[in-house]
């Protein structure tokens, strides 16, 4: 019986179906098909394949640090592996969803990734106050939240911006009209002809806007930015909603001081959560409250899974 040729290490660093671009470590792409029916492998991840002409099949995935993912009622989604961090883009107009921003921040601290949250649009200067004023129990929780004007943007800004990214692998989430594209280019000039060179060799045309990529920042490919659609709709089913205080600094400061060891914050005598609440200079904001009483409601759910 022949021996089966040694295996190469790469990094996925685009994928559409069961096309995955894999890198080399000498910065050589090709594309690659996973072994048997299943196509687990996501952006960021480390794999094994092995050549067969001028492609590839993947033959294992090296353990994952972690693995950011959204999952709702019907189907999961995985956005990125190996991540250092998120980076959270919104801006002052539109005016950005509180309930959305919340569940990204949820999902990070779930897999232990390190969020951080871009207000762009600074240039505005009324909407941009009020925005930044909704941001504020956020600075309180200690995340650190980036006032940003993209279209302004110079050489200060891309350093300073570069400051929070370098040598990390970053993803990045954003609603549409925050200025994902236009951070992605500022950081990775030339990131929109590469999308296209990418979608052509994964054979995925119309499809370019729904897959996620992988961007060097600098030719010593230290530094990464993964850019990812899908942040309209964020389910978090994946999670207990018993552990969902524990994924919110606000409530996990309070959630072990309750009367109850299994107190849900939401009814029970001598919670300190809704103590927080209602008291004077509220640690835990009213909208805050809200968002987690309705995702607490939604994950509590029977799952259809």
């Amino acid at each position: 019986m022949a021996e089966r040729a040694a295996l190469d290490r790469g990094l996925v660093v685009a994928s559409h179906g069961r096309h995955f671009l894999v890198e080399t470590p000498e910065g050589a792409r090709l594309i690659c098909h996973p072994r048997g029916k299943k196509s687990d492998a996501v952006v960021g991840d480390r794999v094994l394949w092995q050549g067969s002409h001028d492609e590839g099949t993947i033959e294992r995935i090296e353990e994952r640090r972690n693995l950011f993912y959204r999952q709702d009622e019907v189907r999961i989604k995985s956005f990125a592996a190996n991540l250092d961090q998120v980076l959270i883009l919104i801006a002052a107009q539109p005016e950005f969803s509180e309930s959305q921003l919340a569940r990204a921040l949820i999902a990070a601290e779930a897999e232990r990734i390190t969020p951080i949250v871009a207000l762009n649009k600074s240039d505005l200067v009324e909407p941009f106050e009020r925005a930044w004023a909704r941001l504020l129990p956020y600075q309180r929780m200690r995340y650190g939240v980036l006032p940003l004007s993209l279209k302004l943007s110079g050489p200060v800004d891309r350093a300073h911006l570069l400051k929070h990214l370098e040598d990390r692998t970053t993803l990045v989430l954003g609603p549409s009209g925050a200025g994902k594209s236009t951070l992605i280019n500022l950081l990775a000039p030339g990131s929109l002809a590469q999308t296209g060179e990418i979608s052509r060799a994964l054979n995925s045309g119309k499809h370019t806007t729904t897959r996620t990529t992988w961007y060097w920042v600098g030719t010593q490919r230290t530094t990464a930015l993964i850019d990812s659609p899908g942040f309209q709709e964020f389910g978090l089913n994946h999670i207990d909603p018993m552990k969902l205080a524990d994924c919110m600094p606000d409530f996990r400061e309070h959630a072990g001081q309750c009367r109850f060891y299994n107190c849900t914050h939401l009814h029970e005598p001598g919670c300190d959560v809704i103590a927080a609440v209602d008291a004077p200079g509220a640690s835990i904001t009213p909208s805050r409250y809200r968002i987690y009483q309705e995702l607490f409601a939604e994950l509590s759910k029977p799952q259809r899974f």
